[in-house]
């Protein structure tokens, strides 16, 4: 049973979102909060699988709430959902640790492929939005990200596909391992690389162009 907290200021919008996931996915409850600050006291008492979460909201805004909740649990998988294609927004999302930036305005199969994505441990961006923050976060990084030195080849593998956008189940099939096998190999490439998590996985990815290879 998957668990998602919704975080939407705009109940009708909040509302719509719970009908279209439930309708669509088996198995699933939704969890809902007004702003950041209840999304805090939710989480604390009730951890989910997803928070999917606006950005401006009363109370608390999402770029706060990111920050708390990643500071609460580093593990907590955040997709930011928006009507702002605001590069800076986008941007701070995602070096505080959000797996996913989507528009408000994206389709139904969109919206709930990226949610799954999210769920398994992808990275969902939305391409209006890629195209913009992808460039600055690598000259960003630039000097900040280390050399792929005493990384093994299934490491490199595991880069090359998350850089690819691939979850983790979407990693073991192609790579013929355990879903905790993959788990095991991100953790390892986290803690030999000084990286915080999978987002920054992906842009250690692009910077060192591990994304195009075939091997």
């Amino acid at each position: 049973m998957k668990k998602i907290l919704l975080v939407e200021d705009q109940m009708l919008v909040r509302q719509g979102l719970k009908m279209m996931i439930e309708y669509t996915e088996e198995n699933v409850i939704i969890a809902e909060a007004e702003n950041g600050k209840e999304a805090l006291l939710l989480y604390e008492s009730h951890h989910v699988d997803l928070v999917v979460m606006d950005i401006r909201m009363p109370e608390m805004d999402g770029l706060e709430a990111t920050r708390r909740l990643k500071k609460l649990d580093p593990n907590v998988k955040i997709l930011i959902l928006t009507t702002f294609a605001d590069d800076e927004y986008a941007l701070e999302a995602l070096k505080l640790g959000a797996v996913g930036y989507l528009l408000k305005d994206a389709d139904r199969y969109r919206l709930l492929y990226s949610i799954k994505k999210a769920i398994e441990g992808g990275l969902a961006l939305d391409e209006q939005v890629a195209a913009k923050v992808v460039p600055t976060l690598l000259s960003q990084e630039q000097k900040a990200l280390p050399k792929p030195d005493n990384l093994s080849e299934r490491e490199l593998s595991i880069i090359r596909l998350i850089g690819n956008g691939k979850n983790n189940q979407e990693i073991s099939e192609e790579l013929y391992l355990s879903t905790g096998t993959v788990k095991n190999h991100i953790s390892q490439i986290l803690m030999k690389l000084h990286l915080r998590d999978r987002t920054q996985i992906a842009i250690f990815a692009l910077k060192h162009q591990l994304t195009s290879s075939d091997k």
